[in-house]
């Protein structure tokens, strides 16, 4: 059985085991050609001779997979056997020479090693490496301070390889995983990042080798870089779709179109942090390896964006990459999650007003999964719910109140969470006038009875103008239970204080029988603490958000969203959709001006790929 190749074995000449690289094949080759052309080893070698000599390390590879995949693994001459016989066939008979030469002096220098070398040697304790098959291969020092010294490259004026290898040598230990040391190598850098930011470069560079080592299967060196990218993007869209990680309709594009335009150095621009980041969240991958570079996951996003172009989609993949991928503008999180995914749920936020009937609560609660597990943020308007005591006609029972399904709304965004990328996220809103609208201040509080309290979800009052001018002038406010005053839900402005004042009338009368009358300014006074105790309820204004609505002539605004950013209608047939996006000035800046050609050219484009996202999205309700 054939391994993937991160888990090949090279046996060295002393018996010991390390790691395959296909990289070491590389750069041997090179050495010849640069040897026998008479080229300096800095000189970059032309673009034919480095694709024939990535042809040649593919056939070399092929040939010795199966010895390699064994527990024995592959020996080092069988290897350079296989390169030797290759140079050959090709016809690269002076280049061959030079590679043979290359063995016999490092074969005489072996020779010249002293005995007193190997009793040391032999003496030293050996620490062993894991690989992820789990065959144990000699931990080779100088491969990890090769890989501080590359991600140092640049930096060494502020930055220490040999601090950081000391650090990296107290973690080691027998029957370390490449990863673990892979991971040492970043905390010992991020831990120095307050002392220089210089490390924060150092740890994006040694994050970068561990997205490409799982996603292109090594570590290429940066000459070699692009024709990597290049080679594996296909591989990588197809690996995709076999395993439903990605959309069969990807196969539609020139993927060697898309592959040329890739520009594996914007890789770059993330800082540590970004990288870190999309490693855990962003980037695809199949049994928790990634199969995305970072600029694989700009082009899938932008991919996913384009399928709806026709002809023009490869244009516009390119367009919608390049903007990505130089930071000038992002789509919202569902976006980079789901584009060009089976299910392009590439929305970030529905907005839903709950009805004051069973099947609606429940089904409203079973939206919110379901919208949560394809990672949509979530606002709903609860103000509907009759109120604790209420009468419910079908059983002449008492109603509990809006309270015990707001526990159930904040236990479910636990439940589901947003596909296991990061926590559910749900607001809920209540007008101020609702007579549960005490408890519904309380439900972020750490003290109380559990059942009534939701730690895990937001909450936002929506207030009616009328409340704050009962508040200036010290007077009495007076709470509902909504089945008893329908209409005030729908109501803004003059038209609510009108009709508000009305069921207050009919409440002095006797007309309506549950409501209760408080001081509008301890309830204030009480949001205020809350607020400041819990950062919850949010304080959102139902008038204003109505009144300068320019869609206010085709319904009611009854909440704002999870971030209160947006204002849109909902009414039990309507849920209301959130598509967002975000324009990096920063990246605009040009010589300390903005660049206005720049950024219009940017917000046209973007507004494209928003548009897009109406046309392409998977609505999960």
């Amino acid at each position: 059985m054939i391994r993937a190749e991160t888990d090949w074995v090279v046996r060295k000449r002393d018996g010991r085991r390390v790691a395959f690289d296909r990289a070491l094949i590389s750069r041997a080759v090179g050495k010849a050609f640069k040897a026998e052309l008479g080229l300096p080893p800095s000189e970059i070698l032309d673009e034919s001779i480095r694709r024939e000599i990535e042809e040649l390390t593919e056939e070399v590879c092929r040939q010795v997979a199966e010895a390699a995949s064994s527990p024995e693994g592959v020996g080092v001459e069988d290897i350079q056997d296989h390169v030797e016989m290759q140079l050959m066939q090709r016809g690269h008979f002076r280049v061959a020479r030079r590679y043979i030469v290359y063995r016999a002096e490092h074969a005489k220098l072996r020779a010249l090693r002293t005995p007193s070398s190997f009793e040391e040697e032999e003496a030293a304790p050996r620490m062993h490496v894991v690989l992820e098959d789990g065959t144990p291969v000699a931990f080779d020092e100088k491969r990890m301070r090769k890989r501080l010294v590359e991600a140092c490259a640049g930096l060494e004026e502020w930055c220490s390889v040999d601090e950081l290898a000391e650090e990296v040598m107290r973690s080691i230990y027998d029957g370390i995983s490449v990863a673990e040391i892979y991971r040492a190598m970043i905390l010992a850098a991020r831990a120095r990042i307050e002392r220089d930011p210089a490390y924060d470069r150092v740890a994006a560079r040694l994050m970068l080798m561990v997205i490409r080592k799982e996603a292109l299967g090594c570590v290429p060196p940066a000459d070699e870089l692009q024709e990597a990218y290049r080679r594996q993007f296909e591989h990588y869209v197809i690996d995709g779709i076999m395993a439903d990680r990605l959309s069969n309709e990807l196969r539609q594009f020139n993927l060697t179109e898309l592959a040329e335009a890739l520009r594996p150095e914007r890789d770059d621009l993330f800082k540590y942090l970004g990288l870190q980041t999309i490693y855990d969240r962003y980037l695809l991958h199949i049994d928790e390896r990634r199969i995305e570079t970072p600029q694989y996951f700009w082009m899938r996003v932008a991919m996913g964006l384009a399928l709806r172009e026709g002809e023009q989609k490869e244009k516009r993949a390119i367009e919608f990459y390049n903007l990505l991928s130089t930071f000038r503008f992002t789509c919202a999180t569902p976006t980079l999650f789901n584009s060009a995914t089976p299910h392009p749920q590439l929305s970030s936020c529905y907005l839903t007003t709950v009805q004051d009937d069973l099947e609606h609560i429940f089904k409203c609660i079973a939206d919110n999964a379901r919208l949560s597990k394809w990672a949509g943020g979530l606002g709903n308007d609860w103000t509907r719910i009759r109120a604790t005591n209420a009468h419910i006609r079908g059983t002449n029972g008492r109603s509990q109140g809006v309270i015990p399904f707001l526990k159930v709304v904040n236990d479910t965004a636990v439940a589901v969470n947003q596909g296991g990328k990061r926590k559910g996220a749900v607001c809920a809103y209540l007008e101020t006038w609702h007579l549960d609208i005490e408890e519904f201040l309380d439900l972020r509080k750490n003290t109380g009875d559990e059942r009534r309290r939701t730690h895990d979800m937001h909450t936002a009052n929506w207030i009616p103008d009328l409340f704050m001018q009962r508040v200036r002038e010290n007077g009495q406010w007076t709470l509902f239970s909504p089945d008893e005053v329908p209409d005030l839900h729908d109501l803004y402005g003059r038209a609510f204080a009108e009709r508000y004042e009305h069921y207050e009338r009919l409440a002095d009368e006797g007309k309506i029988k549950l409501f209760r009358r408080v001081s509008a300014v301890e309830l204030w006074r009480k949001m205020l603490t809350r607020l400041y105790e819990t950062g919850h309820p949010w304080i959102t204004w139902k008038d204003p958000s109505n009144i300068r609505s320019p869609q206010d002539h085709v319904g009611v605004i009854h909440s704002s969203n999870l971030c209160t950013e947006i204002l849109l209608n909902t009414s039990p047939e309507e849920t209301a959709v959130c598509n967002l996006g975000s324009v990096n000035l920063r990246a605009h800046v040009r010589d300390g001006q903005l660049d206005l050609q720049l950024l219009e050219d940017t917000v046209r484009t973007a507004m494209r790929m928003l548009d897009n996202v109406i046309d392409i999205n998977f609505y999960p309700t």
